[in-house]
């Protein structure tokens, strides 16, 4: 800082020492007319001046941000390094001014306690003087006021404790070590891939810290061993360790969604072995196709995956006869739910199903109460069966008996049908419905027929006089099919009937037959209701789009490929 008195003015320059590379700045303070040259004196009348500078005194001690000050009148200052250069600039001040003592004040430490003219003219400031300066400088700005409140304001941000004040007698905390020296050890997964050459054994005792008999015991408590003794090369297992080495837990999966998890909570503990399934997320998606030779491969070709393929087939089986009743053009549309596990698609289920054909249209959709298809009207796809094909009452004249005694030639000769005696052209109706598979003529059976219902089963009609429907025709519950007769190897006039379950005959007398499931009244309308998304899904969405997605699989047991 350095204050330059004229006749009139102070002018004191003010650096601010916490700003590096911050420009000079310059206050002027107006002096009374009769004021002469010279430092004010603390002895002096008190005055107004005076006064002022005792309230700066004893209100701070410490330096005033020059941006507060604010300046009066801005004048340049020049500081003198040698004598040549002050006479220039007394010269100049003379002429200015018309002082003709003017007197330069340079800022420095003098080496004792009174300030001593040097050899250029200038004169040294003691620290007394520069603070009156600085105090001048701070009552010319008008920031006597604000700065006494900022001493009489400022604090401590915080209490500081005795306890806290202890930790620091050693010296400052490194608290990244002392988090470190404090932290337990986690175990983490580790992932390892099998190679060439790998056996669980010798992991065990190299990488997961097990010794023999701990890695026997462990392929004792596994309910599948294949898991830790039938690895391919690629295949990959998780594992933890502890901070020793010694294996702490092992997680295996036979696929992306079943596996076993084998902890245990220290090496002293024995292992727990728990299963684990993943649950995927259900995702919906339709596909369309045309028959175009296989239906397989047509329906492979619309996107299909085989288990997808397996599954439609199982649903439309009860109905439609793949290598009879489907024609090349005929049209489906197939809604498809499954499990989505790390991209793939899993466990397939049916929605919704579609077929228009030339033999054959039919639509199914999916009871979620029950799991079972009915039409859109609520008809199930396992209608009602009759026990009997036929109205009245007939005698039986031969039961089933695979250990029957034939009645020519008196040899052993399973029965495997029902023989009812009736006349010649009795009426025979079909007992459920479905479709006609074969109409024949055999030189034994002699005229008959075989159908094909919807629920599965088939049955055989033997020793007709007169069928009365074609191959492939499809037939209703109670629909006249055929008239009895006595042709073929017969020793009188009946209808030989026989019921097959999964191609193998059966008593037809005795076997379980399908009731009637279909939905009414409230059932069929809360089905129709839950069906709707489905059915609008199926009939009016972009094929090999995903038309849902919901966060669990829907329930239902997964099918198998057949």
């Amino acid at each position: 800082m350095v204050t330059v008195l004229g006749a009139h003015k102070i002018a004191t320059t003010y650096e601010d020492m916490q700003r590096d590379n911050q420009p000079l700045d310059t206050v002027l303070v107006p002096l009374e007319d009769n004021a002469t040259p010279g430092l004010p004196s603390l002895e002096l009348p008190r005055s107004p001046v005076a006064s002022a500078i005792d309230r700066a005194l004893d209100a701070t001690r410490n330096h005033v941000p020059i941006s507060q000050l604010q300046a009066q009148e801005f004048v340049d200052v020049d500081f003198i390094d040698s004598a040549a250069e002050y006479a220039s600039f007394e010269a100049n001040m003379r002429s200015s001014t018309g002082n003709s003592q003017p007197l330069i004040l340079k800022t420095g430490v003098a080496s004792s306690t009174e300030a001593a003219p040097i050899s250029d003219g200038s004169l040294d400031l003691d620290d007394g003087a520069r603070h009156v300066a600085i105090v001048i400088g701070t009552v010319a700005g008008g920031m006597l006021e604000s700065t006494a409140n900022q001493v009489a304001e400022a604090t401590s941000y915080e209490d500081v404790s005795d306890d806290e004040l202890e930790l620091f007698d050693e010296g400052p905390i490194v608290l990244t070590e002392e988090i470190a020296a404090d932290t337990p050890y986690v175990p983490t997964w580790q992932t390892y891939r099998v190679q060439q050459g790998d056996t669980f054994a010798a992991l065990a005792e190299h990488s997961l810290g097990l010794g023999y008999r701990e890695a026997m015991a462990l392929l004792d408590q596994v309910p599948d061993k294949n898991i830790l003794t039938r690895w391919r090369i690629g295949d990959t297992f998780e594992y933890q360790l502890d901070e020793d080495g010694h294996l702490l837990a092992l997680r295996l999966m036979e696929n992306v969604r079943d596996g076993y998890l084998i902890e245990r909570d220290s090496i002293d503990s024995d292992f727990d072995v728990a299963s684990i399934e993943r649950a995927g997320e259900a995702s919906q998606r339709l596909y369309a196709g045309t028959v175009s030779g296989s239906f397989t491969r047509s329906a492979q070709a619309a996107g299909l995956s085989s288990a997808e393929v397996s599954e439609m087939a199982r649903v439309l089986e009860k109905k439609l006869d793949f290598r009879r009743d489907t024609r090349r053009g005929d049209e489906f549309r197939v809604l498809v739910e499954s499990d989505i596990i790390d991209g793939q698609r899993l466990d397939p289920r049916v929605l919704a199903v579609s077929y228009e054909g030339e033999r054959m249209d039919l639509t199914l959709v999916r009871n979620p109460e029950d799991n079972h298809f009915y039409s859109p009207d609520g008809e199930s796809l396992d209608p009602a069966f009759d026990r009997y094909p036929f109205s009245g009452h007939y005698r039986i004249s031969s039961n089933f008996n695979l250990n029957r005694r034939h009645p020519i030639t008196g040899r052993t000769s399973p029965h495997k049908g029902t023989d009812f005696a009736m006349p010649i052209g009795t009426s025979v109706v079909a007992p459920a419905n479905g479709t006609v598979e074969m109409v024949g003529n055999h030189p034994l059976a002699g005229r008959y027929i075989v159908i094909r219902h919807d629920n599965g089963y088939k049955t055989r009609y033997l020793h007709l006089s007169q069928p009365l429907v074609s191959t492939g025709e499809r037939v209703t519950m109670g629909e006249q099919i055929a008239r009895s007769g006595n042709t073929g190897r017969s020793t009188g006039p009946h209808l030989h009937y026989e019921i097959m379950v999964n191609n193998n005959q059966v008593d037809a007398m005795r076997v379980a037959l399908p009731e009637n499931r279909s939905l009414q009244g409230t059932a069929l309308a809360s089905f129709q209701e839950e069906t709707a998304p489905a059915m609008a899904a199926l009939m009016s969405g972009e094929p090999g789009s995903v038309v849902a997605v919901a966060s669990a699989p829907a329930e239902g047991n997964a099918d198998e490929d057949s």
